[in-house]
């Protein structure tokens, strides 16, 4: 079985191929970070036109990697939502087009599913079933994963994304787009402790998130000084461990709750390298093994559609009846 991905949600062109046997193919990936920067953030226009002008080149480009041909692909996997709808579109008929002129299926995959599967693509991969902690820029959630297309939330952010608040606190930093990395690079030069932010949410049960009052903590602390360098610097370190040790707390918690000793860490923020020692030191401190993807594979990417299109393929899947794409789409539906 061998799978093309296409992943178009937001401002990654994206296509892989893989295959059921031999593993992944070939990966092509194009950032359209230097398009955005100068406007702060995804302009969602600008984002769908330059997928536009990447997706066949970045496809020929993986079909050369992988030795691979028309006659060798068995489906045409695409993201086809949650994302920005424009950017969904182009990738799905795209994909669409491509499967009706090769005479292959096309089938509709869930950006969410494949995070968290993109742990599945490492040479030690974790099995069925597993707790799974979904961290990005978008989302934030705690997953009950008994099996391919069988997910149950057990928190989630009641406000904005871990990733988000990353990227807005940044933004109060002074620091460029995409700032949620540029924001942990800077705390690599502050001093731990030298401020104390809260951890919300832990002081009461349950396993939800909420961070939109650490960022106004942040706000509060840089108002009314002078942004020096050590002081950035300091606020930075302390935002980061006020939202890593939350993250680790409420894995904590979700561990003990649901009797899982295997914890897939997946999203963008999963390639931040405090939180992946923290949560190292916690799967030591639990006896949890704790699986993360390869940076690479934490952003949006088409490895992981590409497998996600393989698996749903191998379980029976049937090709997406329309275009199918969704700005808002909830993991649990649907995802069958």
């Amino acid at each position: 079985m061998r799978v093309i991905g296409i992943e178009s949600s937001c401002d990654e062109t994206a296509v892989a191929v893989y295959d059921g046997e031999s593993g992944l193919l070939a990966h092509q990936l194009h950032s359209q970070v230097a398009l955005h920067q100068a406007y702060g953030g995804v302009v969602p226009e600008l984002a769908s036109r330059d997928h536009i002008v990447r997706l066949l080149p970045l496809l020929r480009c993986a079909l050369a990697e992988a030795r691979s041909t028309r006659e060798s692909i068995d489906a045409i996997a695409y993201t086809a939502g949650p994302g920005l709808i424009g950017a969904l579109l182009v990738g799905s008929g795209f994909a669409r087009g491509l499967a009706y002129a090769w005479g292959k299926p096309a089938l509709a995959i869930h950006h969410l599913e494949g995070h968290l599967l993109a742990p599945l693509l490492e040479a030690d991969p974790p099995a069925f079933p597993f707790l799974a902690l979904l961290v990005s820029g978008g989302h934030t959630q705690l997953i009950d994963v008994a099996g391919l297309g069988r997910y149950r939330i057990l928190g989630e952010s009641l406000d904005d994304a871990a990733g988000e608040a990353f990227d807005k606190t940044a933004k109060l930093l002074g620091l460029d787009y995409p700032g949620g990395a540029a924001l942990a690079r800077l705390a690599e030069r502050g001093r731990s402790n030298a401020w104390r932010f809260p951890r919300p949410m832990l002081d009461r049960p349950g396993l939800d998130f909420s961070f939109s009052g650490l960022k106004t903590a942040a706000l509060v602390a840089l108002r009314g000084r002078d942004l020096d360098d050590g002081l950035r610097a300091d606020v930075a370190r302390g935002f980061e461990e006020a939202v890593v040790d939350t993250l680790a707390e409420k894995c904590r918690r979700a561990l003990r709750a649901s009797g899982h000793r295997r914890l897939v860490v997946a999203g963008g923020v999963g390639a931040n390298q405090r939180l992946r020692a923290r949560l190292r030191r916690l799967g030591d401190e639990t006896g949890a093994r704790v699986y993360f993807p390869r940076p690479e594979f934490c952003t949006d990417n088409g490895a992981m559609i590409a497998l996600a299109g393989c698996l749903r393929m191998q379980a029976g899947a049937r090709p997406a009846p329309g275009p199918g794409v969704r700005a808002v789409w909830e993991l649990a539906d649907d995802v069958t």
